[in-house]
């Protein structure tokens, strides 16, 4: 375990933690570099950041990190100054990630930065894993060694988070991350209006939170339309450019929150203890794809942001229901293998279609996985292990077009109204 949960999941702006988070971050770490040395800035675009960039608003991105801005503390409607000159090479990738950039000052340096999902950036020629932490006492680099330590895996990560900071820390790391989640989610919940991006895509939320309250709970699948509601609340917000936490990725922020509320909203004892063991196990199954594969969808596609989510939602509501480990590490298997092969296939580059309803579908997906991996009391035949490693395989075999960059799938298959 090499991430901490202080770094999977960060508050940020919308609509895309690897097209908006990642650049912005890129760009104000190249600013910061140049100390204050006057100079003109360039900055050029490749691949998947390229040829949806305009959609995700990453020039505008870049020219709020090279003013100093990181996407933690930017008001999400916040004008940026034109700092740099942004090129957009589309017939062109770099070799270390789909998402690439290069600032260039003159006078001054020229450095590549890749955009390696979930907001998180790598210099050129520079290891995931370089500046390690301090050692952590239960590492582990498979489910399988997690289920080896035979402790309960939101308590093994706390453990391990402890290597790193105090418990109180973590704590309240956590319930300030749960707290923007919701806050996301209740202003997606009462904000009407349609979708900034050309596409005229009406805020359904709302609307739908009416007709629900309106109709009652006479319908036994009420409570799974409310869960619809919640995810879509949340990725509205973020398409808008809103703050949101990444959880894993932006494109995928919806689910987890929309699965925590489910546990507070429709469990009887749900507590912020439940909550909290919820973050954490979530957190262990998310670095477990992070570190062995993927959570960029310009890398695997969707299956590497909303079957992520879906895994790491299942996980997490089974240990806030105080399921076992094996059911824990069951239901994320579940929650990834009927994601496998998703595409990333946004249309006009935007994370709108088919991304705000594949939250609300994956959301009740990892619910149901969590139900089935409760019930199960014989064991199961595939592993979480063995899905991650597919999941990476299928994701590196799929066609680039099929991986954000809006040149197949939906992203061209439907007319743009």
């Amino acid at each position: 375990m090499k991430t901490s949960v202080f770094e999977l999941f960060k508050i940020g702006i919308g609509p895309s933690s690897s097209h908006t988070v990642g650049p912005m971050r890129a760009a104000r770490e190249f600013a910061l570099s140049l100390d204050g040395t006057p100079c003109t800035i360039r900055a050029e675009l490749y691949g998947s950041l390229a040829l949806t960039g305009k959609g995700h608003g990453t020039d505008r991105a870049i020219q709020l990190g090279l003013a100093g801005e990181s996407p933690e503390t930017v008001a999400p409607d916040k004008e940026p100054q034109a700092l740099a000159e942004i090129i957009f090479h589309k017939d062109m990738v770099l070799p270390g990630h789909p998402n690439a950039m290069r600032f260039t000052a003159t006078p001054g340096p020229s450095v590549v930065y890749y955009s390696i999902g979930g907001g998180f950036i790598l210099r050129e020629g520079q290891k995931a894993d370089e500046g390690a932490k301090l050692p952590v006492p239960y590492p582990f680099e498979s489910g399988a060694e997690i289920l080896r330590y035979n402790m309960p895996i939101w308590k093994l990560v706390l453990e391990n988070e402890k290597a790193w900071h105090t418990e109180q820390e973590v704590r309240d790391y956590v319930d300030r991350i749960w707290h923007a989640m919701q806050a996301c989610m209740g202003r997606g919940l009462i904000t009407e209006g349609i979708l900034p991006g050309g596409l005229k895509v009406r805020r359904r939320a709302p609307a739908l939170a009416r007709r629900l309250t309106e109709r009652g709970s006479a319908d036994p699948l009420a409570v799974m339309d409310w869960v619809n509601v919640f995810a879509m609340a949340v990725n509205e917000e973020n398409a808008a450019g809103g703050r949101v936490v990444t959880a894993p990725t932006n494109g995928a922020s919806g689910l987890i929150p929309a699965v925590g509320e489910y546990y507070l909203r429709y469990h009887p004892g749900a507590t912020a203890e439940g909550i909290f063991r919820y973050l954490m196990t979530a957190t262990a199954i998310g670095v477990l794809y992070k570190e062995n594969a993927s959570i960029s969808g310009a890398e695997v596609g969707c299956q590497g942001e909303v079957g992520v989510a879906c895994s790491m939602a299942a996980a997490g509501l089974v240990a806030a229901l105080d399921g076992t480990n094996g059911q824990i590490e069951h239901a994320a298997e579940i929650g990834m293998e009927h994601h496998l092969g998703m595409t990333c296939d946004p249309i006009g580059g935007l994370v709108q279609i088919p991304c705000i309803e594949r939250n609300a579908v994956g959301a009740v997906k990892a619910i149901m996985a969590c139900r089935m991996a409760m019930q199960e009391t014989e064991g199961h035949f595939v592993e979480l292990d063995q899905v991650i490693k597919t999941m990476y395989q299928t994701g590196l075999d799929m066609q680039s077009r099929y991986k954000e960059t809006s040149l197949a799938g939906l992203a061209v298959n439907t007319v743009e109204c």
